[in-house]
């Protein structure tokens, strides 16, 4: 562990006012999962800590503003706990409220930027929302939750004109700088919300951190270094963003981020800020492959030293095509909300298996079983089991992952390879069985995008009358392709067995996907006309 710190530049010489000042900070602030915005602005007080589209601030700033925004919870709180949501894009303010709650000692809410009204009303009523820090491109949604809660205090943090509201994150900071949080000792707990691309999202709480052995699990797989630069693209309310957020201010890499996802801005992002580091989902990936080649030549990227992405399946040919063209930095990681980070794929491993989640983080054990808790031969798919010192602490509801032998489901299946090496196929819930027949869709879609024709692809299960479930595929096609789905059919059918070519493939313009990246299934389902 101290070897990888040193050479991670967690350790290394420092004045010894420096190191107190540091020790100090953290004690202060206590295992907070943002404790390293205190630590990064006692260490290097004057370096760019957050860039965003408004400009720079340092890393003393940016502490500074997070304490006066602290200060102002504290008296819309009335000096008490309190429950703060936050739905905001990547930028200052929600770092400042993020921060700020925690000092507080309140527990925070991260909600996703995708949720309609009635989602977002639903989700802070269960979730004891007192105040919410909001982007004014929300402003509809939040008038429902209003309208359910009128108890419930707004705080605006990003308008792209003049506000006529008192309570925006900025003026609360200009009215409160020079001013420190009351200190109640309470810490607070951090609540990630589940995907919900299939129902409801669950809030799942996180205490305040994983401690040292996720620490020695990241450094041992990515190489980070201390006081560099990393581009946030990953959406900041999502668990993966949030990590490369809190991660970043951890080893005090100067965080460079903007509001929405641009494929050629953050190429840009990169060159301009020599960025060693780029987070992301892996459709940003995509998307920064389907960007014409002499758009990308326009950029080096050459100080990139990892792209690491996480929160749903990698393409295994669009991995292929970044590394050859940007080099040997992608590392792939599979983690859940829940779990933690479980495995890493280093760009050696993608190479050799390129749609493989990688091996096992130091501290962490994997196993695949049965539906009746044994564990399955080499290649064999089964469910997916992890054994870790996550910091999950159950569902808001009372609920908790499944567990067997202490280690917990992760919900998804999956297999080993005889390297070790995991390949997830899919969601438990996303297996159908067709006529008798185990058939899960991840095997169709790697079918259907190989075709030359194919740029996009989505298979899922629905209700058959005949077989139980069936398959139904969701296309989009490249530009001036003229292939269609009775063709399609057909080459499913000359390389698949019969049983899994899909009864139905639609023809989409785009698919539809959540502000992660996620395909959206249930969007699907009701593009379905009814099986008859």
């Amino acid at each position: 562990m101290i070897s990888l710190m040193a050479r991670a530049g967690l350790i290394a010489p420092l004045r010894p006012d420096r190191y107190v000042r540091m020790i100090q900070a953290v004690r202060r602030e206590g295992p907070t999962q943002t404790v390293g915005f205190a630590a990064a602005a006692q260490r290097f007080p004057d370096r760019p800590g957050l860039v965003d589209e408004i400009g720079m601030l340092t890393w003393r700033e940016l502490d500074e503003r997070c304490d006066a925004f602290a200060a102002a919870l504290d008296g819309l709180a009335g000096s008490k706990a309190t429950t703060v949501g936050i739905m905001c894009r990547n930028h200052r303010g929600f770092v400042e409220a993020l921060v700020g709650a925690n000092r507080l000692g309140a527990d925070v809410v991260l909600l996703n930027t995708s949720f309609a009204g009635p989602a977002l009303a639903e989700v802070t009523s269960r979730e004891g929302v007192e105040i919410i820090v909001y982007d004014e491109e929300f402003e509809e949604s939040i008038a429902l939750a209003r309208a359910d809660n009128p108890n419930l205090t707004t705080v605006l943090a990003w308008t792209d004109g003049v506000s006529s509201t008192e309570l925006t994150v900025e003026r609360l900071i200009a009215t409160h700088r020079g001013e420190k949080p009351h200190n109640s000792g309470r810490k607070g707990t951090l609540i990630l919300l589940t995907s919900g691309t299939t129902g409801t999202p669950k809030g799942a709480r996180r205490r305040s951190g994983d401690g040292p052995g996720a620490l020695v699990a990241i450094l041992g797989g990515v190489p980070w270094r201390v006081g560099e630069t990393t581009v946030v693209a990953a959406p900041m309310f999502h668990a993966w963003g949030f990590f490369q957020l809190v991660f970043s201010a951890m080893m005090a890499c100067t965080i460079v981020t903007r509001r929405k996802f641009d494929p050629e801005a953050t190429l840009e992002l990169i060159d301009r800020y020599r960025a060693t580091g780029l987070g992301v989902v892996p459709v940003m990936i995509e998307r920064i492959m389907a960007l014409p080649a002499d758009v990308r030549r326009r950029y080096n990227c050459g100080s990139l030293r990892f792209a690491a992405a996480s929160g749903s399946r990698m393409r295994g040919d669009v991995v292929t095509a970044f590394m050859d063209e940007f080099g040997e930095i992608v590392y792939n990681n599979y983690n859940a909300t829940e779990t933690g980070m479980v495995t890493i794929a280093k760009p050696e491993d993608l190479r050799a298996a390129p749609d493989t989640a990688g091996k096992p983080v130091a501290g962490t054990a994997i196993r695949i079983l049965d539906d009746l808790y044994r564990e399955v031969g080499t290649g064999e798919v089964g469910q997916i089991y992890v054994c870790n010192n996550t910091a999950f602490d159950g569902f808001t509801s009372g609920e908790t992952k499944h567990s067997h032998a202490g280690f917990m489901a992760t919900g998804d299946v999956g297999y080993l390879d005889a390297a070790g090496r995991l390949f997830v196929v899919g969601r438990d819930d996303e297996m159908i069985v067709s006529g008798g027949e185990n058939v899960y869709p991840i095997e169709v879609e790697q079918l259907l995008i190989g075709h030359p024709d194919v740029t996009e692809v989505s298979v899922i299960g629905v209700d058959d009358e005949q077989f139980g479930q069936r398959l139904a595929a969701f296309v989009v096609l490249r530009a001036g392709a003229a292939t269609g789905p009775e063709s399609l059919k057909q080459y499913v059918r000359d390389n698949l067995a019969n049983y899994k070519v899909p009864r139905e493939i639609k023809l989409l313009d785009e698919l539809p996907r959540s502000s992660t990246g996620k395909i959206v299934r249930r969007e699907l389902q009701a593009l379905l006309r009814p099986a008859g």
